[in-house]
């Protein structure tokens, strides 16, 4: 798929997701495909209290990870997160960070940012701004952040290495990044790679682990490394309406379904840019 049309297609689907209160699990129209968005970011790290800290509505259970938990936040840090949705990280971020620190959000969906400043309100966050723009083009200064984060939101670019790049470009000399996302331990079929529901659904746009950190060092990163990375339950293709749509379209048979699910990993990335 062309850039411009990936880039339309995960608008416009993520700006239902906003109007719609749902979570990520409805990407195949079905309001019955998971568990309330509590449940699912239970599952991928976060805790009660880390839950029940945010707004109403910033949860809509769209991540791989939790990159707030691991990023060692400090007191007074400022700190810019890629794709930020309704505005969850944020929120956690801006508890860590205090009044003396400065969250941003960053999102191309407009329905997502407007969506993320009525909870900002909602909450009384004065310490964090919400950005509409794309993350291979961040609307943010050369050296003005301590602190990069994202969350399963890099794979949906079609053009990662830009997304590096700009991340470099923004964080300060020493600053570093944790990140939460999605990768392959192989090629996907081409049949996946074309599907619209695998790609709103984070798997299309995922590439290969190696490339993935190689198009991190390549941006100038130091000290890439994997914090931690769990594979991808195969039980999840066979519950998942958005699954069940990929299969359908890509005419895989059940046993090549299982080995795709098999070689999707969610991995917890971090690196600093030298001082």
């Amino acid at each position: 798929m062309k850039e411009n049309k990936i880039r339309k297609i995960v608008r416009e689907k993520y700006g239902k997701l906003a109007r719609t209160e749902r979570s990520c699990c409805d990407a195949a129209e079905n309001a019955s495909c998971c568990s309330l968005p509590e449940i699912v970011s239970k599952k991928i790290g976060y805790k009660d209290d880390e839950l029940k800290a945010v707004p109403q509505g910033a949860n809509l259970g769209l991540g791989c990870g939790n990159p707030v938990a691991i990023a060692s936040l400090k007191e007074g840090e400022a700190v810019l997160d890629l794709g930020s949705g309704a505005g969850f990280d944020c929120f956690l971020a801006a508890n860590k960070v205090g009044r003396s620190g400065k969250v941003i959000g960053v999102d191309m969906t407009p329905e997502m940012i407007e969506k993320a400043r009525r909870n900002a309100e909602k909450g009384h966050y004065e310490n964090v701004e919400f950005r509409l723009g794309e993350i291979e083009n961040l609307p943010a200064a050369d050296n003005s952040v301590d602190v990069i984060i994202s969350n399963c939101v890099i794979n949906l670019s079609p053009d990662k290495s830009r997304v590096f790049k700009e991340a470099y470009r923004v964080l300060r000399p020493g600053g570093r990044f944790m990140i939460s996302d999605i990768v392959m331990t192989r090629e996907l079929p081409s049949t996946v790679k074309q599907s619209v529901e695998a790609y709103v659904g984070c798997v299309a746009g995922a590439i290969k682990k190696e490339e993935y950190l190689q198009a991190i060092r390549r941006a100038g990163f130091r000290e890439v490394q994997t914090v931690d990375e769990t594979p991808f339950p195969a039980e999840q293709i066979g519950n998942d309406p958005a699954a069940k749509e990929i299969i359908k379209k890509s005419g895989l048979r059940r046993d090549e379904i299982e080995d795709l699910a098999n070689s999707i990993l969610s991995i917890n990335v971090s690196g600093t840019k030298p001082k």
